[in-house]
């Protein structure tokens, strides 16, 4: 077909260049969108953080250096569950073992201490990981 000026017009749509490039960076956002709508544990990163200051203080404070390797080792554990959970929500077992171990240690420290700084603090945050991996484990698995 011609148009008025001479040049030829198609019925049928023409592919253009760029039209590729569209679809690179439509697929680039998709999958952008994907990472931004990963569940990051931010409960885990915060318990993670507790447990290292915790130790870092305990060294400050008394000198205490298994204080400090405690709170480092029990802390870069946590923190490295958050971000496995963060990864997949499935995967807990690291966070886990995290929380429970320190459940049963500071849960004992603080039974026979009585003192709620550090051993009750440290436990009872410990307790309250081991109810949210629970909550998370009893939860449906979403459909994607």
């Amino acid at each position: 077909m011609r148009s008025a000026t001479g040049t030829c017009k198609s019925t049928t749509p023409r592919k253009v260049g760029h039209e590729h490039h569209q679809t690179r960076t439509l697929a680039r956002t998709d999958s952008q969108a994907a990472v931004l709508m990963m569940a990051v544990d931010w409960a885990g990163y915060g318990y993670a953080a507790l447990v290292a200051s915790g130790g870092v203080i305990g060294y400050v404070k008394a000198g205490s250096v298994p204080s400090l390797a405690a709170g480092l080792l029990f802390g870069g554990l946590a923190g490295f569950g958050a971000y496995q959970t963060s990864q997949d929500p499935q995967n807990i077992w690291v966070s886990l073992a995290a929380s429970g171990t320190l459940t049963a240690i500071m849960g004992k420290r603080f039974y026979n201490s009585r003192k709620i700084i550090p051993a009750g603090l440290i436990a009872g945050a410990s307790i309250l990981m081991l109810a949210k991996l629970g909550a998370g484990m009893l939860q449906k698995p979403q459909q994607s």
